[in-house]
């Protein structure tokens, strides 16, 4: 069991690695690597999600909406608990090696027979999901000493790592499906967290002490793989339970009621255990983690509402050139990201010179405030009507620029303020915390993307678009309202983040 027992694979120390000379440690580019093929699987599934619901399952567009939501809530609902494992028992390297084992089984079971396996293989993919994606975003923090400036410079890599990958899964996979089969489209999301893992156990060597079980030494070895085993068990057994919750949106309903409150409630008993100032820093990362879930509420409709919107009522014209508005919904926010991220790095590089840099929540508010701008784009789609009656696949492009710019501003500090706001033993956790309010922030988008749709189920093209972009026009003035209200309290966040930036 030589690929589930990496600590025997020991080779550099911590300080070894954290004493790097350059701007990024290597260990980052082997991470880098892994993660771009999870997330090429992750962005290709996710593109093709609620289409296929409604294609294929023949759901109406209100039920494949919270559908989607549900699975993604899911998704990053296991993120949590991934990381609580890790962080308690498997060490963050074999719930990684763990998890992409599941993901690889869910995407192929998806593509053998998409239609009646679909839930079966989803469910494989949640939970597989759930131990791969918090535990590697905190390798990445581990990789740098407390105090290290360049730790953010690596956390806006890594992140554009995670857009390479989305982008290339996002358009492909819908390319695939489109134009030859989605067997075969769910099959390249196999084949890419296939290269993924491959990348992960053939490097885990060069990561040294980073993420093995802390159970070491701590345990005898027996009990501690005693202890393993129950969690690789515990998660196959919980998976007809996932099936059962995915499948049935009104179970789906009930269990977010409750673990959402358990986990926050989990959050303040270990805050106690902790000084005023870890607490101070405690209570604003979980200020962040709730704004972040109004901010994903939005953001998520992309896979959502403006999946089906993009479909049926954008045209396939993009300065002149015929592109499908699928493929372009798909890929545009991580072509953009990948883009623009050293844009803005240099903007914050720039004005940080001038002494004029503006600190980390208003950044966030800024976020939201282009959030609200793109939501009013998509919105204004309905005055630019071709002859056959759909919006422009133009001014679809454009807000997704903006929403882009938003992202931007938000979502690369969030991850690294993860792990500079908590202590060291709630690293994982806490990072799965962020991750459950993106889940918080699917189910969220899931209920406000089947708000938006139209009630008669035979309305036309043209009632569908009206529908959608009047409810992307409430989204713009929540999302004003949220921006506004972070900035006027960010000099009391400020404070309770201490000396953190």
């Amino acid at each position: 069991m030589t690929t589930m027992e990496p600590e025997t694979l020991i080779k550099p120390t911590l300080e070894d690695i954290q004493s790097f000379t350059g701007k990024y440690p290597k260990q980052l580019w082997y991470l880098f690597l892994s993660e771009m093929w999870e997330r090429f699987a992750f962005y290709g599934m996710r593109g093709m999600l609620t289409i296929f619901m409604v294609e294929r399952l023949l759901l109406s567009e209100k039920d494949a909406n919270l559908r989607y939501g549900a699975i993604q809530a899911f998704v990053y609902t296991m993120a949590f608990v991934g990381g609580l494992f890790a962080d308690k028992i498997l060490g963050f390297q074999k719930s990684i090696f763990w998890g992409g084992l599941l993901m690889i089984v869910g995407s192929f079971t998806l593509a053998y027979s998409p239609e009646h396996l679909y839930y079966i293989g989803i469910s494989f993919t949640i939970v597989g999901t759930g131990f791969f994606k918090p535990n590697i975003s905190t390798m990445v923090g581990n990789l740098y000493k407390k105090d290290d400036h360049r730790r953010d410079a690596g956390f806006g890599l890594f992140y554009s790592g995670i857009n390479i990958g989305a982008l290339l899964g996002g358009y492909l996979c819908i390319w695939a499906a489109n134009h030859y089969s989605w067997n075969l489209a769910f099959s390249l999301a196999g084949i890419g967290m296939v290269i993924g893992l491959g990348i992960f156990i053939f490097t885990r060597k060069t990561i040294g002490p980073i993420g093995i079980s802390p159970l070491l030494n701590k345990v005898s070895v027996s009990k501690k793989r005693a202890y393993e085993w129950m969690v690789y068990a515990g998660s196959l057994l919980v998976i007809p339970f996932i099936l059962l919750l995915v499948s049935n949106s009104q179970y789906a309903d009930i269990f977010m009621y409750i673990v959402g409150p358990l986990a926050l409630l989990y959050i303040i008993y270990e805050m106690f255990k902790y000084n005023r100032v870890e607490r101070d820093k405690l209570v604003a990362a979980i200020i962040f983690i709730l704004f972040s879930v109004i901010f994903w509420a939005f953001f998520e409709q992309a896979g959502g509402s403006l999946s089906l919107f993009a479909r049926y009522n954008v045209n396939h014209t993009l300065l002149g050139f015929q592109m499908d508005p699928n493929e372009i919904n798909n890929a545009a926010n991580s072509a953009f990201v990948i883009a623009f991220s050293p844009l803005v790095g240099l903007l914050w590089f720039w004005l940080s010179n001038r002494k004029i840099e503006p600190n980390t929540v208003i950044k966030f508010g800024l976020g939201f405030l282009f959030l609200a701008l793109s939501f009013y784009v998509f919105y204004y789609t309905k005055f630019f009507i071709d002859s056959t009656g759909k919006a422009s696949l133009d001014i679809f492009t454009l807000a997704y620029l903006v929403v882009t710019l938003g992202e931007l501003c938000l979502s690369p500090i969030g991850l690294s303020l993860m792990t500079k706001l908590t202590p060291q033993k709630l690293h994982g956790m806490m990072m799965g915390m962020w991750f459950l309010a993106s889940a918080y922030g699917q189910y969220a988008a899931g209920i406000l993307g089947a708000g938006m749709t139209n009630p008669n189920e035979k309305a036309t093209l043209g009632e569908k678009l009206i529908s959608y972009t009047d409810g992307y026009k409430q989204l713009a003035i929540y999302g004003l309202i949220a921006g506004v209200v972070l900035i006027v309290i960010s000099p009391l966040i400020r404070k309770l983040m201490h000396e953190v930036h």
